[in-house]
């Protein structure tokens, strides 16, 4: 009877090795294989530019790209969530520890695929603002993260700098820069560029016309916004690398609103 128990007591601690032992071989395995998909079509040549785009570049003002964090660049989310969003066991890229309303949290970060490359390139066209809703002691550990002392991504804007809005957060884009023809906002949240009035005299140069003396800001920012799938976990995802083509276009433009004006029907689909 003894020996049965010890034998059972033997299998059971032998057991509970192996499945500790195979939990850390898939967690491996699921690491490397997402490092695997998210850069084996990672490919955008940037070609030396003509004497003719030079000129352009240098008759144009050099433009901002306005950069929202959460299910933009990343996803993230904290201890004491019942149902994550990303599959059980998916290791983070990172993990934060910060301490909000003197309680310690964690955050479990996971950065979008091609996000790395993506910000390499953009910065050498474009200069790079982070804007997000979330408290600053959340989001400026996020973006020293991505930032990964390259100093690309030197100005912040956080929760404090946005107008609330019943109950929502707006991003208004003046606060970052006041000629609104050179800036760019990529934001997964069509919600956080609207709702702010502003006055004719701010009608946009391009021609438009408007019945009312006050429209609202939503449709003035949406003219300055590239709108993008809110992201959580799929690693197959390449939405950043397919905007590279737009955002390299777009810095050779006088006002980046007389393009994106002509797409506003994109922002419906979001």
């Amino acid at each position: 009877m003894l020996k049965t128990r010890q034998c059972l007591l033997g299998i059971r601690t032998f057991l509970g090795v192996a499945s500790r032992i195979w939990g850390f071989i898939l967690y491996i395995l699921r690491k490397h294989l997402r490092t695997i998909i998210q850069y084996q079509t990672v490919r955008y040549d940037i070609l030396p530019l003509s004497p003719v785009s030079r000129n352009r570049l240098n008759a144009v003002k050099r433009k901002i790209l306005v950069l929202d964090l959460d299910e933009t660049l990343i996803h993230s989310h904290h201890d004491g969530v019942l149902r994550p969003t990303v599959r059980p066991g998916t290791p983070p890229d990172f993990i934060l520890k910060v301490v909000i309303d003197k309680h310690p949290v964690r955050f479990f970060v996971h950065k979008r695929p091609h996000v790395d490359f993506f910000l390499e390139v953009v910065s050498q066209w474009y200069e790079l603002v982070v804007f997000t809703a979330s408290m600053e002691i959340y989001g400026s550990a996020v973006a020293d993260k991505l930032d990964n002392n390259k100093d690309i991504l030197r100005r912040r804007y956080y929760r404090q700098h946005c107008t609330l809005d019943l109950g929502s957060y707006i991003k208004d884009l003046s606060v970052v820069h006041n000629d609104l023809s050179s800036i760019v906002i990529l934001d997964n949240s069509p919600g956080a560029y609207r709702s702010h009035p502003v006055t004719m005299a701010e009608t946009p140069p391009w021609g438009i016309v408007f019945d009312s003396i006050e429209y609202n800001l939503m449709e003035v920012h949406q003219y300055n916004a590239i709108p993008i799938k809110s992201w959580f976990s799929d690693p197959s995802d390449t939405a950043l690398l397919n905007l590279l083509p737009m955002l390299d276009a777009l810095r050779f433009t006088s006002d980046v609103r007389s393009v994106l004006s002509r797409n506003l029907h994109q922002h419906r689909l979001w």
